[in-house]
C-alpha cells in the first residue's frame, strides 16, 4: 500500500482542504502516515499571507525531499497560486497544483510516477466560477470539523493576496452543505465549524437570494447537531438576523471573529476597510447588549505603510476600549503584488516588533479580563485532546478549558464549573 503525508500551514479553510485531499488519497487505498516519516508522495498545502508563511512551505518542502528523496512532491495552496514559477524552480517538487481542481491530485501524483515528471497545472484563478465541491471522504478525529462553504475574496485590501491568490467569490449549494454536514453529524462530530475565505459574502454569487443565514439555518436544522461554530466575519456583514439565530439557539456558538485589523481611522482608509473604527464598536456594543456572554475576537496588523506613532498610539488607546476576547496581532508583511507593497513610508521591521510587543500585552490583558468574567459559572465544554494527566477543550465562546484527565473522555460535552485563570484558559471541575 502506498504511503501518503500531508503538511498544512495558514488558515482553517486550508486544514479543511487538506481534509479533503486526505479523503481522496484514501478512497484510492493510500495510506496516511505523519510528515516526519517516510511516505511515497508528500503534500504540502502551503500559504502566502506572509513572508513567513512562504518560507515554511519552502523550508517544508525541502524537507520532504531529504525525507525521501525518492518519493513524489505535491505542492497546493496560495503560495503555488501566486508564485508557481518560484514553486517549480525547488528541487525535488514534481506536481504543483493552486487552489482550484484539487479534486485530481491524485491522479496528478500517480501521472507524475517513479521519474517524477513535473506537473503544473496552475491557471489563472481569476477565472474561476464555481465552488470546488469535494466531499469530505474522510476527516480526522470526532470532536469538531470545518466545513468550507465559500470560496473566494474580492475586498481588495490593500495589504491582503488573498483575492489574487483564491479569485471571486464562489459559494457552495445548500443542498451540498446539508449533506456534507449531515455526514459529519452522522460520523460523531460534535461541533461543525462553517469556514470560508469570505465567509460573510456567502450566496452572493448564486442566482437564489440566499445568503450566510441561510447556510446557518441549514445547518441547524440537522436532528443531533451539538454545536454550530462560525468562521471569520467582516463586522459590515453582521445581521440582527444572525444574531436573532445566537440569541435564539445555544447549538450555534456564541463567538464571532470580526478583524478589525486597525484602530485608526486613517489606517483604516489607506488599508480599503470599508468601515470606521466608530462603526465597530458600535457594532460590538450592540452585538454584548443583546448577548453579553459572548466572545469577540479580532485581528490587528501593526506597521503598515505611513502609520505613524501618533496613528498607532491612537489605535492602541481604541483597541484598549473595546470588549474584546482575544486579539491576534500581526506586523505588517509586504506582499509583492499588492497596492501596499508599493506605498512610501514603510516601516522599519526594529519598530514592527516594539508595536507587536504592546499590542501583545495588550492582548494578554483582555484576554485575562474576559476570562475572569466566568470565573465560579459552569459552562458546556466540549473536549477535544487529553496530554498527561489532563484534558482540555472549548466553551461555546471560545473559552479554553483544562480539568483532570479521568473526569472524562474526548469528545465528552460537559458541564463544567470554573474556577480558576490556567494557562490560556481556565482550569474547571467536572460535574457529574
Amino acid at each position: 500500500m502506498p504511503r501518503v503525508a500531508f503538511t498544512t500551514l495558514g488558515c482553517k479553510v486550508n486544514q479543511f482542504e487538506t481534509e479533503a485531499m486526505v479523503g481522496l488519497f484514501k478512497q484510492r487505498q493510500y495510506e496516511v502516515v505523519e510528515f516526519d516519516e517516510p511516505a511515497d508522495v508528500y503534500v504540502i498545502n502551503t500559504c502566502s499571507v506572509t513572508h513567513l508563511g512562504e518560507r515554511k512551505s519552502r523550508q517544508l518542502i525541502r524537507r520532504a525531499t531529504r525525507l525521501n528523496p525518492a518519493a513524489v512532491i505535491a505542492v497546493t495552496g496560495c503560495y503555488s497560486q501566486v508564485s508557481p514559477e518560484q514553486v517549480e524552480k525547488i528541487p525535488g517538487v514534481s506536481v504543483i497544483i493552486g487552489t482550484k481542481e484539487r479534486f485530481r491530485i491524485v491522479d496528478l501524483v500517480e501521472k507524475a510516477g517513479p521519474d517524477k515528471s513535473q506537473v503544473n497545472i496552475v491557471t489563472n484563478i481569476m477565472a474561476a466560477q464555481e465552488f470546488e465541491d469535494i466531499p469530505l471522504f474522510d476527516a480526522p478525529g470526532r470532536t469538531r470539523a470545518f466545513l468550507k462553504i465559500q470560496e473566494g475574496c474580492t475586498n481588495f485590501c490593500t495589504y491582503c493576496i488573498i483575492p489574487y491568490a483564491r479569485g471571486p467569490l464562489r459559494s457552495r449549494p445548500l443542498d451540498s452543505i446539508l449533506k456534507e454536514a449531515e455526514k459529519l453529524v452522522a460520523a460523531g462530530f460534535k461541533e461543525i465549524v462553517l469556514t470560508g475565505i469570505h465567509l460573510g459574502a456567502y450566496g452572493r454569487d448564486l442566482i437564489d437570494e440566499i445568503n450566510l443565514v441561510d447556510a446557518v439555518k441549514m445547518v441547524l436544522s440537522i436532528e443531533g447537531l451539538n454545536r454550530l461554530r462560525l468562521g471569520s466575519l467582516e463586522s459590515i456583514e453582521i445581521s440582527d438576523e444572525l444574531i436573532d439565530l445566537m440569541e435564539a439557539d445555544t447549538r450555534l456558538c456564541r463567538h464571532l471573529h470580526l478583524p478589525l485589523q486597525a484602530g485608526d481611522d486613517r489606517v483604516l482608509l489607506a488599508m480599503n476597510r470599508h468601515y470606521k473604527r466608530h462603526e465597530f464598536k458600535e457594532l460590538m456594543n450592540h452585538i454584548i447588549s443583546r448577548i453579553p456572554d459572548i466572545a469577540i475576537s479580532t485581528d490587528i496588523i501593526t506597521g503598515f505603510p505611513g502609520e505613524s506613532d501618533e496613528m498607532f498610539l491612537n489605535g492602541l488607546e481604541f483597541i484598549e476600549q473595546l470588549h474584546l476576547a482575544k486579539i491576534h496581532v500581526f506586523p505588517y508583511s509586504r506582499r509583492k503584488g499588492t497596492p501596499a507593497a508599493e506605498y512610501a513610508a514603510q516601516i522599519p521591521e526594529e519598530e514592527k516588533k516594539i508595536r507587536v510587543a504592546k499590542l501583545q500585552k495588550l492582548a494578554e490583558k483582555k484576554a485575562s479580563l474576559f476570562r475572569e468574567n466566568f470565573i465560579g459559572k459552569a459552562a458546556s465544554v466540549l473536549f477535544e485532546t487529553r496530554s498527561d494527566d489532563m484534558l482540555d477543550g472549548l466553551t461555546g465562546n471560545y473559552i479554553r478549558v483544562y480539568a483532570n484527565a479521568d473526569a472524562a473522555q474526548e469528545g465528552a460535552i460537559c458541564q463544567v464549573k470554573l474556577e480558576k485563570l490556567y494557562k490560556d484558559g481556565l482550569w474547571g471541575t467536572v460535574q457529574r
